[in-house]
């Protein structure tokens, strides 16, 4: 690979940790607890915890991964290297195809928050808006992503404050989990998705300074963070809402309109907004470099390998998504569709614990019943989802699969140059 194709290593580990941590702590948090409480209701914090330990095992496999592999594409390079091209291509397919969404979803929702009656022009101004921030090059990324997670943490810090405070409604009991002990598991997949955010640290492996060094360390900081603001978040919510928790779209919103800090409810509305942002960002910068890394293995299309610019950026592969994420807001109710982007994810950290589970040499921190472990609470997870998204997203990963094998038994019948 030429000199010029390489991306520029400018990112420390607090930088990469920012961006880790800004992905977790993306609209998710606004949304991500009461269709969780639905399903688990006062058993909510045990599902926290389960998504929290699957998500350990899978972040420790990322790290051992990304410092042996330093460059853009996450685990479809890992997957390559390990086990082989299609193991890899399954996950890069399922990260690019679910995180795509996942975008269109969040600028949705950030538009949503910002203008309703506006909300799809709203979006896709945001789209157009980072993908210029993101040709600027990775520091901007960094920077911009900064500053956003800051407006975030601030307003976790009020809800929480909010919640502490009460007075709690009248209703203070938790009601009991919709599917018994059997809803506790849908929950922690959901709530997986929600601290899936660490992978865009891994994805950025080309771009981060020492890697060996820093990427595990971004990682595991980004989680150990993450999990803390979830698990303090589901307490305080399940003891200040109760049964209403499983019933409202804007759970953090509510815990302050039902508090002695409702005036601040206009924080709460910043907050989402930057929320929605800063989770954007990250995804369009993360779904770019796996887009770069399949490109350069001709998985997609060479055009999307370029790379260039004062900055050295990807932006064939940035403006490639950009345009997609554009065609979901203009064509399809993207809310709808959502769902199957957890079951891609489970199936990408599958795919990155059975790699890591190969390595011959490996830290200390990473032995291999923990990649099994990890393995098993991935497959566990995506299949015990709402059968629609497992379905849907079983159905765009098997068409990925058949249009692979068709290029490849193409090439194969081609006469060679």
């Amino acid at each position: 690979m030429s000199a010029q194709q390489q991306l520029q290593r400018r990112l420390g580990t607090f930088d990469a940790t920012a961006i880790g941590l800004g992905s977790m702590l993306g609209a998710g948090v606004f949304a991500v607890f009461a269709p969780a409480a639905a399903l688990a209701g006062n058993l909510l914090v045990l599902s926290v915890a389960i998504a929290g330990v699957v998500a350990y095992c899978n972040a420790v496999a990322s790290a051992a991964l990304a410092a042996k592999y330093p460059t853009s594409g996450g685990t479809y390079v890992y997957g390559r290297e390990q086990l082989g091209e299609w193991p890899g291509f399954l996950a890069g397919w399922g990260f690019v195809t679910g995180k795509t969404a996942s975008c269109a979803a969040m600028a949705l929702t950030f538009g949503n928050y910002l203008a309703r009656d506006f909300a799809v022009p709203v979006a896709i101004a945001a789209v157009l808006a980072l993908t210029g921030v993101n040709l600027l090059g990775i520091t901007r990324t960094a920077l911009l992503t900064r500053i956003l997670l800051c407006m975030v943490l601030a307003t976790l810090v009020f809800v929480a404050l909010a919640a502490a405070l009460g007075p709690h409604p009248a209703a203070a009991e938790p009601a009991g989990p919709a599917n018994g002990a059997w809803g506790v598991l849908p929950a922690a997949g959901l709530m997986f998705f929600a601290f899936a955010g660490y992978a865009r640290i891994a994805t950025l492996g080309e771009e981060v300074k020492d890697p060996a060094r820093s990427i595990p360390r971004a990682i595991l900081a980004a989680l150990a963070a993450a999990f803390a603001i979830y698990l303090a978040l589901a307490l305080l919510l399940l003891n200040h809402l109760g049964g209403g928790l499983a019933t409202t779209g804007t759970p953090l919103l509510d815990a302050v309109l039902q508090s002695e800090l409702a005036g601040g409810s206009p924080v709460v509305q910043a907050g989402a907004a930057a929320a929605c942002l800063g989770a954007l960002l990250a995804l369009i910068t993360g779904v770019g470099r796996t887009t770069l890394a399949m490109a350069r293995e001709r998985d997609l299309p060479g055009l999307l390998a370029r790379v260039g610019g004062r900055h050295t950026v990807p932006f064939a592969a940035e403006l490639g998504v950009a345009a997609v994420v554009i065609l979901l807001l203009l064509t399809t109710d993207v809310m709808t569709v959502v769902g199957f982007s957890s079951f891609g994810v489970l199936v990408y950290y599958a795919v990155a614990n059975a790699s890591a589970f190969t390595l011959a040499a490996r830290p200390g921190y990473a032995p291999r019943w923990l990649n099994a472990a990890g393995f098993v609470g991935c497959v566990v997870l995506a299949f015990t989802l709402p059968p629609a998204p497992v379905l849907t997203m079983a159905a765009v990963l098997a068409a990925g699969v058949a249009g692979r094998w068709l290029v490849l038994r193409f090439r194969r019948h081609q006469p060679a140059a």
